[in-house]
């Protein structure tokens, strides 16, 4: 028995050597890389002796090194069932999990590894990394402190720490780490990397492409440093450049949502809003919970004004990353555009809260303080914009604007100049700039300035996009034939439709495309070959000019303006048609205009349309027993208040309302042409009435629109307008006052 029981034992002991030797042999060529004939006699060792530790342990780090990590954890973790106390199998297995974003049980690894092996200068630092991943960076860098402490030489470990105290708002203390990783090791392409984005944080932006360039010197393929070159490129506003690294990340690794996301970005900053979306789109295939994608198609659909989609893209944003401070930003943004002020402040207050250094949250604080009226306020934000961003070139193009509505021009052009200065291709500043040059009556420079509207956020969805070459007065047009564009409102169609006989008398046949509700006033406008609608097709022509153009294009100055009043007449048939609508004429007729058009689609107009018009109850002193009022007023909010004001029976002047009947501006003139006078808030009407010859006076705001200049009372765009701006911001009692006292003196005249 004994012989027996001797034998089994030598049989085993020769079984375990043959196996041990074949761990080996795996083991040689693991290290070798030979990854697929190791797996094979690991897993030859285990057919044989299935609880084998070290196979285990060793075919699970195969494992993990083929991408195989859920495999690689069930293969360590049965291991250490096995034996425990390998302080390497705790490791490897801390590694593993930490790789699939499980860190608290890495950390715990990592812990049973060091409780082993005290002196575990990797476990330390791995257990750091583990840390990060549970946003936990204080920590992390007190176990890479550890990891230092035991090998000063440990490049990863000063490395890693740069990473945490990044995350930990200490740059210099984080450059230093990083710099002390290179100086130990010079070809540390990974070190190189994180050096890059701490100056890409710290918006030293040229150094951070110079690090990345040294990462991607040393390691070519290396995906994430060419990514985070795009981001630095970006920034410095290098944008072909930054999407060719963005590409260059992707032909590397074609999955990397990151660098598609980076790429919509881009996109986004070149207006190619198709291409944007179609990267964004690329990156949530890839990784469909990340947040920045959905943050950038949140800013491509704020771009394109469509708010409700934008709101949608940032709330899911937000709901996979609630601490992405540019998603707030967002909503704040989207917020303001609606004038839902409140969440629009908090909205930005928490974007600040989470990043206090986000300028652009201060620039929109400043925005809604600057449609709330609260121009302290305003500034305030503006500043403090600045303060943090030196070159935050919006927050000095919206100061321009401030001073603006406070008729401060000179401070408003050198606002508008700075944030020019700042930002050369700033189309809104330019176009804002031109405005308060052309109340100034600057025209020269004010005409030039004014093209860039077509640049500007406000007018990009209305700018036509016709192949013909534009015409700005320099070519020739005889037997040419030439489109002119209506544009912006109804009232700037009227107002330089006057323009349309000197282009034909160039030789133009000129084909005029108005707003349908313009086509029967103006069908017998002069120069005009061919009338069309909006919405109709049009024929051949040669070239094209919106309306707002041709001062430039005819080079006008003040004292050229084409001023042959009238210019437009009404329809005979309907005139005569008013004429029997009112009567025998007993009174002095006076037309009334208080409230320019709402529009629900425009909340960007609402603020000036709330400085223009005037409540009709505050016209209740123009009530004379010799004037008849009626109204000219056509749409919403304002016929309703009318209507409302008649039910309540109010004690200012009776006012007909012949609304109803008025279908378009040609019903228009021909009723104001049976009045002796229109009184009108600065809209459409007031051009109307001007361009037929009709006296009309015009109750206009403080920040008065740039056509009608500075300190005068008239106009030399029509001679019968009499102009009586606001004295001070928000008063209109004084300007009634001196309408009524001149309506007195115009009645009398009238009767003489």
């Amino acid at each position: 028995m004994r012989k027996t029981g001797d034998a089994r034992q030598q049989a085993h002991k020769r079984a375990s050597v043959v196996l041990q030797d074949k761990v080996n042999q795996a083991m040689a060529l693991h290290q070798q890389g030979r990854l697929a004939e190791a797996a094979h006699i690991y897993r030859e060792v285990l057919q044989q002796q299935p609880n084998h530790f070290h196979a285990l342990h060793l075919l699970g780090i195969i494992a993990f090194q083929t991408r195989h990590t859920e495999r690689a954890v069930e293969l360590i973790s049965k291991a250490i069932g096995l034996n425990p106390s390998v302080a390497a199998a705790h490791y490897d297995l801390g590694i593993a999990l930490n790789s699939i974003n499980r860190p608290d049980e890495a950390l715990a690894s990592f812990d049973k590894a060091i409780a082993l092996k005290p002196d575990y200068v990797e476990a330390y630092n791995n257990r750091g990394n583990a840390l990060l991943g549970l946003k936990r960076p204080e920590d992390a860098v007190v176990s890479y402190d550890r990891a230092i402490a035991l090998k000063g030489d440990y490049a990863d470990a000063h490395n890693n720490r740069g990473v945490a105290l990044k995350d930990l708002k200490r740059p210099d203390e984080a450059l230093a780490s990083c710099d002390k990783a290179i100086a130990l090791k010079s070809d540390y392409a990974e070190a190189h990397n994180n050096r890059g984005n701490l100056l890409l944080d710290l918006k030293r932006f040229e150094e951070a492409v110079a690090s990345y360039d040294n990462a991607i010197a040393l390691k070519p393929d290396f995906a994430e440093a060419y990514n985070n070159r795009g981001t630095a490129l970006r920034k410095l506003k290098r944008l072909e450049e930054a999407v060719a690294s963005y590409n260059q990340a992707i032909a590397l690794r074609p999955n990397f949502a990151e660098a598609w996301c980076g790429r919509g970005d881009v996109f986004g900053e070149f207006k190619r809003y198709d291409e944007a979306f179609a990267a964004y789109d690329k990156a949530l295939a890839f990784k469909p919970n990340l947040a920045e994608a959905w943050l950038g198609r949140g800013n491509v659909f704020f771009e394109l004004k469509r708010r409700n989609e934008a709101l949608t893209a940032y709330d899911k944003a937000l709901s996979l990353k609630r601490d992405l401070a540019g998603a707030w930003l967002g909503r704040g943004n989207v917020f303001s555009d609606l004038k839902r002020h409140d969440d629009a402040f908090a909205a930005y207050d928490k974007a600040l809260a989470l990043n206090p250094d986000l300028a652009e949250a201060w620039l929109g604080r400043g925005s809604v303080f600057h449609d709330l009226k609260r121009l302290d306020e305003a500034f305030a934000a503006f500043n403090e914009a600045i303060a943090i961003k030196p070159d935050c070139a919006g927050a000095y193009a919206y100061r321009g604007i401030v001073f603006q509505e406070l008729m401060q021009l000179d401070a408003a052009v050198a606002n508008y100049d700075k944030a020019i200065a700042i930002k050369p291709d700033y189309a809104d500043a330019y176009w804002n700039k031109s405005l308060a040059l052309l109340l100034r009556g600057e025209f020269d420079e004010g005409w030039k300035l004014f093209e860039w509207r077509w640049q500007a956020r406000a007018f990009e969805s209305s700018k036509t996009k016709y192949p013909q070459p534009l015409w700005l007065g320099n070519d020739a047009l005889t037997g040419k034939t030439i489109l002119l564009c209506g544009e912006q409102g109804f009232g700037d169609t009227i107002q330089f439709c006057r323009y349309v006989r000197l282009v034909a008398d160039l030789g133009a046949r000129v084909i005029l495309q108005v707003p349908e509700q313009l086509m029967s006033l103006l069908a017998n406008l002069s120069g005009v070959a061919q009338l069309v609608g909006e919405r109709s097709p049009l024929p051949l022509f040669d070239y094209q000019c919106p309306l707002l153009s041709l001062p430039l294009a005819f080079k006008t100055t003040l004292s050229s303006i084409p001023a042959n009043i009238p210019y437009l007449s009404s329809n005979a048939e309907k005139s005569l048609f008013w004429k029997g609508k009112l009567g025998e004429k007993n009174k002095l007729r006076v037309g009334l205009v208080w409230s320019g058009g709402f529009r629900l689609n425009q909340p960007e107009v609402w603020s000036v349309n709330s400085r223009r018009n005037i409540p009709l109850a505050r016209l209740a002193a123009l009530k004379h027993p010799d004037v008849e009022f009626y109204s000219l007023q056509k749409g919403e909010l304002a016929e309703s208040e009318l209507a409302e004001l008649i039910r309540e029976n109010w004690d200012g002047p009776d006012i007909f309302d012949f609304s109803s009947l008025l279908n378009d501006f040609s019903d228009t003139a021909a009723l104001a042409e049976n009045l002796d006078l229109v009184i009108s808030v600065d809209t459409s009407t007031a051009h109307l009435a001007g361009a037929l010859g009709k006296p009309v006076w015009v109750l206009n705001r403080f920040d008065t629109d740039w056509r009608w200049l500075l300190d005068r009372t008239d106009s030399p765009w029509y001679p019968t307008v009499k102009l009586y701006r606001q004295k001070k911001a928000g008063d209109w009692d004084d300007v009634v006052q001196r309408v009524k006292m001149d309506l007195i003196c115009f009645h009398g005249s009238e009767g003489n």
